[in-house]
């Protein structure tokens, strides 16, 4: 009887604390099992919820309510970010978390590791030792990166902007372990645009009107509702797709309201690649993958919320890039839509920079990158 051939195993590890880590995550796996087939095996670990200390375990819990505060998450990514106060933080919590760290290497052997997570990086790094497999650290912050994504010890860092890589190389990243690849998103975000009229029928939306989308990120955070009151109260003749994640209070406070457009809300969807594909504009929370989706989709984006300290840069990359625009008030959303309707070569013209500034092939870049490391073809 011949020995099996034993597949390369890959682990990523990841939170969820924001659903931009899981998403990247996916978006790598997707790849890499659409690249090398059942070749190899993978494997996801949600670090924090099952080997983090209390009352850290719970930070996928608690992440809803430390953002509400902005003010303070501001002061807090500010206060802690740079060399010295990475190390310092990592030195004073490896006591509470050495234990954590060591079971959670012991228990998910790995042929090659892939972290999506800034604060999974040191610890696991100094939990593996000098015997370790290749690691490779894929940052989800799109611009203003905190100091905790970076660790020298890392095979390679990937990045998804240049000022990401900017920044890497600030906090003292060797130059040639940094490479900027984009930030991962799931292939269905990356096929071409199609027939918008054909997808509107498809899922029961306007095909004669402008249609606006709005988006809060997973927890429906930001002031969404207003938003889409604003434009609807505007006079603008359009349709409205909301979606509220799993804000399942605000998705039933809109859906008994009485709306002058026609409307059609979503909870927590799977079909968001084909909302982006259909609408003409979203209205959104500052959130990394959701730029990155809506860039890919070739969609202008309209900015009403942002996370203070690590989303500052996210705004600033999508107004540089010319893809969108920052309107934290209502009357700035009106305002920035109404224009982009009014004048069809300005939409465009933002259409054509979306299209540019987007990376669809960063999780197969990713993907390659990862088959090298492990000796594939």
């Amino acid at each position: 009887m011949k020995n099996k051939i034993r597949k390369p195993h890959i682990v990523f590890y990841f939170s969820d604390t924001g659903g931009g880590h899981r998403s990247a995550a996916e978006a790598i796996i997707e790849a890499v099992h659409r690249r090398f087939g059942k070749s190899v095996t993978t494997e996801m670990v949600d670090f924090f919820k099952e080997y983090a200390p209390a009352p850290f375990n719970r930070a996928s819990e608690m992440y809803p309510y430390m953002v509400k505060i902005p003010q303070l998450w501001n002061a807090s990514f500010k206060a802690t970010d740079g060399r010295a106060q990475a190390r310092m933080i990592t030195a004073g919590l490896w006591p509470l978390v050495r234990h954590g760290a060591r079971e959670l290497v012991m228990d998910h052997p790995a042929d090659l590791i892939v972290t999506v997570h800034p604060l999974a990086n040191t610890f696991a790094l100094r939990a593996l030792g000098n015997n370790r497999p290749p690691f490779i650290n894929v940052v989800t912050d799109m611009v203003t990166t905190h100091a905790l994504w970076f660790d020298k010890r890392a095979d390679i860092t990937l990045v998804p902007t240049n000022s990401a890589r900017q920044r890497a190389l600030k906090y003292g990243m060797p130059p040639e372990k940094v490479r900027v690849v984009g930030l991962p998103v799931a292939d269905r975000y990356c096929k071409p645009i199609g027939n918008k009229k054909t997808l509107r029928k498809k899922l029961g939306l306007p095909v004669d009107k402008p249609l606006v989308l709005f988006v809060g990120g997973g927890d429906g955070m930001g002031p969404l509702g207003k938003a889409a009151q604003a434009v609807d109260e505007s006079g603008l003749n359009v349709g409205l797709v909301i979606v509220t994640g799993r804000n399942q209070r605000l998705k039933e406070k809109l859906e008994s309201q009485q709306w002058e457009n026609p409307i059609k809300v979503f909870g927590f969807t799977r079909d968001m690649p084909n909302l982006m594909r259909a609408a003409d504009f979203i209205i959104t929370k500052a959130g990394p993958g959701t730029v990155a989706e809506a860039l890919n989709a070739q969609l202008p984006i309209i900015m009403y919320s942002k996370l203070p300290g690590q989303e500052d840069g996210n705004v600033s990359f999508v107004e540089e890039e010319g893809a969108g625009v920052w309107a934290p008030k209502p009357q700035d959303v009106v305002k920035t839509l109404t224009r982009w309707i009014s004048h069809p070569e300005e939409k465009k013209r933002v259409i054509e920079n979306c299209r540019r500034a987007g990376r669809p092939e960063a999780a197969r870049t990713i993907t390659e990158i990862i088959g090298k490391k492990l000796g594939l073809k």
